[in-house]
C-alpha cells in the first residue's frame, strides 16, 4: 500500500467522512483551488481518483489537503476521503523546524482563526529512509463518482 516504511499505528482509519465534520486550520490559495476544481471537472469519466485528506483522528482538523478539501466541498461532495492519523504521535511533525506546535494548529482549527496558506508542511518519520518525509505519502487513493454524477 505504501512505498515507504513507517509506524503503521499512526494511521487510525481510512474512510469517507461528512464534509461538514472536517475542520480547516489554514487559508487556501484561491488560484490553486480553482485549478484543482477545473482539473477534477475536466475528467470525462464517471469516476475520479484523488488522494485522501489527512486529518487528526481526535479533532478532525486537516493536517494535509486543504485545497483538495475545498475543491471537493465546492464541487458538492457530501462525503470526502479521509485518512485519520494519530496526531499526538512523535512520528509526525508540523514541519522540519516545528515553528508551530500541533496543539496550536488544532486550536487554530477549532477556534476558526485560520493561519496563512501553507503555514505548515507536515512530515512523518520513515523507518526505511531514516528521514522525515512529506506527510502526503500517507494518503490513500480513493475513487469517487465524478463531479458530473453528484
Amino acid at each position: 500500500m505504501h512505498s515507504i516504511e513507517f509506524d503503521k499505528s499512526i494511521i487510525k482509519g481510512v474512510k469517507l467522512i461528512n464534509v461538514e465534520t472536517i475542520i480547516t486550520h489554514e487559508e487556501i490559495i484561491e488560484q490553486k483551488a480553482d485549478k484543482l476544481i477545473k482539473y477534477i471537472e475536466s475528467f470525462n469519466y464517471d469516476d475520479i481518483i484523488i488522494s485522501s485528506i489527512l486529518c487528526c483522528s481526535k479533532s478532525f482538523v486537516i493536517i494535509d489537503g486543504h485545497h483538495r478539501y475545498f475543491a471537493l466541498k465546492k464541487l458538492g461532495y457530501k462525503q470526502i476521503p479521509v485518512t485519520l492519523l494519530d496526531y499526538d504521535s512523535d512520528q509526525i511533525k508540523t514541519d522540519y523546524e516545528e515553528k508551530i506546535t500541533k496543539k496550536q494548529i488544532v486550536e487554530y482549527g477549532v477556534s476558526g482563526k485560520l493561519l496563512t496558506p501553507k503555514s505548515t508542511r507536515h512530515v512523518f518519520y520513515s523507518s526505511s529512509s531514516k528521514n522525515w518525509e512529506p506527510i502526503i505519502l500517507l494518503s490513500s487513493l480513493f475513487k469517487l463518482k465524478g463531479s458530473k454524477n453528484l
